[in-house]
């Protein structure tokens, strides 16, 4: 029996945690494209929770805190093991090639260089302001889904 809501419009929301949250918030919609959903700021100007939408998904976020949650002693933060990540988020975009230049020009951190991928195409990787591992491409694993529940195996 499948557990996933048919009513949400996303149900797998990944979620990162960032030490300058405000300025993350605003550095991802203005250079990736997302928008916001849902901010809810502390009194001292962190954020509580945030919510930014692209399309039919979302990212939540939020800011580390000096006295940390339960669940905020479960993350760290990529500078803290070594520079690298533990996961990607890949981002399903139209034209590949104009996120990569909005990308540069926002001042990421590019990881894999633009390019065509054997499997179908196009995308790169990298790296945003506080160091979180992001993929964006025009390879859409939802376009050819009749090929995909073909393979799907209980």
């Amino acid at each position: 029996m499948s557990q996933t809501t048919k009513k949400a419009k996303a149900s797998v929301i990944p979620v990162l945690r960032y030490r300058d949250a405000p300025a993350a918030i605003e550095w991802l919609c203005r250079t990736f494209g997302f928008e916001k959903h849902l901010v809810v700021p502390n009194a001292d100007g962190s954020i509580a929770h945030a919510q930014l939408s692209f399309g039919n998904g979302m990212l939540m976020l939020g800011s580390v805190r000096k006295e940390e949650t339960e669940f905020g002693r479960l993350i760290k933060q990529p500078d803290e093991i070594g520079a690298v990540s533990t996961q990607s988020i890949y981002v399903v975009v139209n034209d590949a090639d104009t996120v990569h230049a909005q990308a540069k020009a926002g001042g990421a951190k590019i990881a894999m260089d633009i390019r065509s991928e054997d499997y179908g195409g196009r995308g790169f990787s990298c790296y945003d302001l506080e160091g979180h591992l992001w993929s964006f491409g025009s390879y859409d694993p939802w376009a050819n889904s009749s090929a995909v529940d073909e393979n799907v195996r209980d």
